[in-house]
């Protein structure tokens, strides 16, 4: 059975930032799983944006420059992520490394090195949809994440529990299904693990520095290093189980279900830890579709801005502005508020944020932002090519811009800007 036009809208705006009439047309022409196939099919692994200048390779007088620059650089690392977030091909590859941007949390102002944040990127988007296990290998010896969770202190005479507890309780497998004492002695297993600061910020185990002692960790025991400690937690069913979860958390609802959730989980864990048949059973679930899961979701500062972006074709001179405009609404790329991430959900909007989201919509549609020139007017809106604003009915408009109907009625349909901008300032335009 095919898609409806609301389905395919729908299944753009969890997966992506939203569709054109042009996109959803083209998916409503498909049925469930093969819309969901053809996600899959435009799936990248690379960033389609050149790099932001200093992020290549740089001789020893460039990297003392660059380090005496780099927070002009961190704010350039940020633009061009929101300027990838405008031009992908594939906006659920995106949407992928946002999640885990989140979830393996790193940030600026603790890592103070904008080109290992660049790298680890690079990490998140590689693996977006590929394999958990793999990317859970790489990460935890990612640079930039060692040095935000102190893993370079990590020595055997004075562990260092930091990232021991967060990959327990935050990255694998939630709380209540480990002891302190698993921490503990899986911070041993890490100890020796560093960054070679003075060579690239590479990974480099130090010997010297590791407790190759016994150790018992979730009931297992040996002279584990930390490679064995991932292993370890690989094989324990929470840990599918907490992946699960915050998947359906992103996609769904805020309220898993835990019979699907379980048997999800069960499929990730027969795939060895695989993203795409985990996504791909989960976007296709009943559950996914329900009436009751849409609009049900609150868009991230960064939905927000990168769907309206695109929907709306902004002619962006500087990215910069959607950095501060991120900043402003609770959602500072690479600068997460702490290793939890942020909070999401409902606690995206506050008194304070949803007038500033106002505010940054009303002055990105009447053009008076510098950087982001809106139209007024139907004939402008074509110039730009919004044709479909104005020779789109208003019910597919509304469908195009709203994952429910809106609060307040339009009130006068004869000015088709105007109908827009009152469905954009409505308080249904903030869910997906």
């Amino acid at each position: 059975m095919k898609l409806s036009f609301e389905d395919a809208r729908h299944l753009l705006a969890r997966t992506g930032f939203g569709g054109s009439p042009t996109e959803i047309d083209r998916v409503a022409t498909m049925d469930r799983e093969v819309a969901v196939d053809y996600l899959f099919e435009g799936i990248t692994e690379r960033a389609v944006t050149s790099p932001p200048q200093g992020m290549k390779g740089m001789t020893d007088e460039q990297k003392k420059t660059f380090r005496q620059e780099r927070n002009d650089e961190a704010l350039a690392l940020k633009g061009w992520w929101y300027q990838e977030l405008l031009s992908t091909p594939s906006p659920l590859t995106e949407r992928m490394t946002l999640f885990w941007h989140d979830h393996f949390t790193s940030g600026y102002k603790k890592v103070k090195w904008p080109a290992l944040l660049y790298r680890q990127n690079l990490l998140l988007r590689r693996n977006a949809l590929g394999s958990f296990r793999d990317l859970l290998f790489e990460i935890a010896k990612d640079s930039a994440m060692m040095l935000y969770l102190d893993t370079q202190t990590n020595r055997k005479d004075h562990p260092n529990e930091n990232f021991a507890r967060e990959l327990f309780e935050l990255f694998t497998l939630g709380e209540g299904q480990y002891t302190e004492q698993d921490i503990k002695e899986a911070a041993r297993a890490f100890t020796g693990w560093h960054v070679a600061v003075r060579h690239g910020g590479e990974f480099v185990f130090h010997q010297h520095q590791h407790d190759s002692g016994v150790k018992r960790v979730l009931g297992r025991v040996g002279a584990f290093g930390g490679d064995d400690i991932l292993s370890i937690i690989l094989d324990q069913p929470g840990c599918a189980r907490h992946i699960t979860t915050r998947l359906w958390l992103e996609f769904i609802s805020d309220q898993p279900d835990s019979h699907e959730v379980e048997r999800l989980a069960v499929l990730f864990r027969a795939n060895d830890y695989h993203m795409r048949p985990l996504l791909r059973a989960l976007l296709v679930s009943p559950q996914s579709w329900a009436p009751e899961s849409r609009g049900v979701l609150v868009k991230s500062p960064v939905e927000l801005l990168v769907g309206t972006g695109r929907l709306f074709q902004w002619p962006i001179q500087e990215t910069e502005v959607l950095v501060k405009y991120g900043r402003r609404l609770g959602q500072d790329l690479f600068d997460p508020p702490n290793v939890k991430g942020w909070p999401g959900g409902t606690r995206w909007i506050t008194s304070t944020t949803i007038l500033a989201r106002w505010q940054l919509l009303q002055r990105s549609l009447r053009g008076a932002e510098s950087g982001m020139h809106q139209p007024q007017g139907a004939g402008i809106s074509m110039a730009h090519g919004l044709a479909w604003v104005a020779q789109d009915s208003l019910d597919r408009v509304q469908a195009v811009l709203t994952a429910l109907p809106p609060v307040t009625p339009i009130r006068d349909v004869s000015d088709r800007w105007q109908a827009v901008q009152q469905l954009v300032m409505d308080p249904v335009y903030q869910l997906k």
